[in-house]
């Protein structure tokens, strides 16, 4: 499924004066693609996300998955937040059964479901636990899981590890591509990071300040190479980060200037 957008901006309406949140125009995002999103803080990441989702509707021009507008939240299409919001009074397993029980699956078929989810992020051993008995790590993973039961052609993902330690934060980079790879998933990954955009990302964009305009847009030599511990060191990965980081500083420069 192809997301297209067309045109797109948005302004914030309020009392004093309206706030220009966004100029993209035109993008594609292609089927199977990770898509790392990256720019400095208020470039109306979180914006272009929510008109992803349904969340928020623009302010001028069109959104399509597969040709259909978006309307509206869907199941197309699953968000994971910066912080988990696990429902505290399910299981593990309960939480990521949580959206098959909605469409009517019966016990067993959505209890496979959250099971096999469990397996793919490294929780089947936490099935039965309750969600306050996870770190902050676990819980993430919970979350992804419970998008993924649900079965969305599109993660759309709003800096799920902005609050991790570092440690922690590089080992769910691992474990996310990995997921993402068995999933076959498109997937739209925001970060303020560019070091994780380049590390998980089939393709990487950078977005100026303010209102938010797409102002790199390239894949990494090593997109379809897996992820290895020494790839951060590798100097083609080096290289490639270098010139994100440029063009995120020269958006971010021309912007003041």
């Amino acid at each position: 499924m192809p997301v297209t957008l067309q045109g797109i901006e948005h302004v914030y309406r309020g009392r004093g004066a309206d706030v220009p949140a966004l100029a993209v125009g035109d993008l594609t995002i292609e089927p199977g693609e990770f898509v790392s999103l990256v720019g400095p803080s208020g470039c109306g990441k979180s914006t272009l996300l929510s008109l992803l989702a349904g969340f928020l509707a623009p302010s001028s021009g069109s959104i399509a998955v597969d040709g259909v507008p978006i309307a509206a939240p869907g199941t197309d299409r699953g968000v994971v937040f910066q912080q988990p919001n696990l429902y505290p009074w399910m299981s593990v397993r309960g939480n990521v059964a949580f959206g098959p029980r909605l469409r009517g699956a019966k016990r067993a078929e959505r209890n496979a479901t959250a099971d096999r989810w469990l397996e793919l992020v490294g929780l089947a051993d936490f099935a039965d636990a309750a969600p306050y008995e996870l770190s902050g790590g676990m819980q993430q993973r919970c979350q992804i899981a419970r998008v993924l039961a649900n079965d969305p052609a599109i993660m759309l993902l709003d800096e799920p590890f902005g609050a991790l330690d570092a440690l922690t934060r590089e080992r769910l980079q691992d474990e996310l591509h990995r997921i993402w790879l068995g999933s076959g998933k498109t997937a739209l990954f925001i970060t303020h990071s560019v070091e994780e955009a380049v590390y998980l990302g089939t393709r990487v964009l950078v977005m100026s300040p303010r209102p938010g305009r797409i102002v790199f847009d390239e894949a990494p030599p090593f997109a379809g190479e897996a992820r290895t511990p020494g790839l951060r060191t590798d100097p083609e990965f080096v290289a490639f980060r270098e010139r994100v980081g440029e063009a995120l500083g020269t958006s971010i420069v021309e912007a003041a200037a």
